[in-house]
């Protein structure tokens, strides 16, 4: 059965996507851990990062790193982390959060009810940041 994130990308469910490629997809996380919260999926439904090809996960980083820097400019912060789990989804998720600490990467302090006007607002902002 495909993964949440193979149905989102393929358009069978609806997702906040704010950048995509031949490679990958960026979407606003629906239970983020801070405001802004960003996960770069690749297209295939891998399980594990490790088995990702080289460059395939050379491209998740470098998307991941321009989505980090368009999220620096957006969202007050102190940093923005980046962590790659693979718990919640078993499809290759990088997670690309602004932090104000370590605690915003806890998944026990996700926001399980995200309202979705911010959410929605938040993928606005970062298509156009990342449009640019």
């Amino acid at each position: 059965m495909a993964s949440i994130f193979t149905r989102i990308i393929n358009g069978d469910i609806p997702g906040r996507i704010v950048w995509q490629d031949d490679v990958c997809v960026v979407m606003v996380d629906i239970r983020p851990l801070h405001p802004g919260h960003c996960l770069v999926i690749p297209r295939t439904e891998i399980d594990q990062w490790t088995e990702l090809e080289p460059d395939t996960a050379q491209h998740l980083m470098t998307v991941a790193h321009r989505v980090g820097r368009a999220l620096k400019d957006l969202i007050p912060c102190q940093r923005i982390g980046m962590m790659i789990a693979g718990f919640e989804v078993p499809h290759t998720h990088v997670h690309v959060v602004p932090l104000q600490s370590m605690a915003n990467l806890d998944f026990t302090n996700a926001d399980e009810s995200a309202d979705p006007e911010e959410l929605d607002a938040v993928a606005a902002q970062l298509r156009t940041a990342l449009a640019d």
